[in-house]
């Protein structure tokens, strides 16, 4: 068991002729008590420090546990989501390409059947500019015949021009008797 500085101050040597002067001995003792004390003293506070330090070293081994857990459970959600984001881009992508394939199937089609309609405008646009074509050669031919000079040399026929007068008489009884009822059939 350790001294304590009370065992220090307490100790009884013998006294023996020609011994040490028991002043100086004695201020030794209480020197020596009194460095004991503080060495104890000092002892204590290291102690306590040191189990503080510990708490607060244990403490933040805690902290950094937790953390380290916290970092790992945050590594793994990120990953989580890098994956999950992947999926979702690769069905995005693989979806647009559905759609492209979709889309770039009609307008073929579309193309196609907009090329057959285009030559089937383009074989009528023929046969009618064809048609046009005889029908007006038949019709210059018409025009330039022989026909139509003899009619434009032909005097008027007396009968035409009666038909000519019988209607300018016609009309003339009409306008005279009812000026507001010009141009409108008598009722029978």
């Amino acid at each position: 068991m350790p001294m304590t500085p009370l065992d220090i101050h307490n100790k009884q040597f013998t006294r023996v002729f020609r011994g040490y002067q028991e002043e100086e001995v004695n201020e030794f003792l209480q020197q020596v008590m009194k460095d004991y004390e503080t060495l104890i003293q000092e002892k204590r506070e290291l102690e306590e420090r040191l189990k503080q330090t510990d708490e607060r070293v244990g403490h933040f081994t805690t902290i950094e546990g937790t953390l380290q857990k916290s970092l790992i459970v945050a590594q793994e959600a990120a990953e989580e989501v890098r994956r999950n984001s992947q999926k979702e881009a690769e069905l995005i992508v693989r979806e647009a390409e559905k759609n492209a394939d979709r889309i770039l199937g009609e307008s073929l089609s579309k193309s196609r059947q907009l090329a057959i309609e285009i030559e089937e405008l383009k074989k009528q646009s023929k046969v009618v500019r064809s048609r046009l074509r005889m029908l007006l050669e038949t019709q210059l031919e018409m025009v330039e015949a022989e026909d139509w000079e003899e009619l434009s040399e032909t005097p008027e026929h007396p009968a035409a021009e009666e038909v000519a007068a019988a209607e300018e008489e016609s009309e003339a009884p009409n306008a005279e008797s009812d000026p507001g009822t010009a141009g409108e059939k008598p009722e029978a």
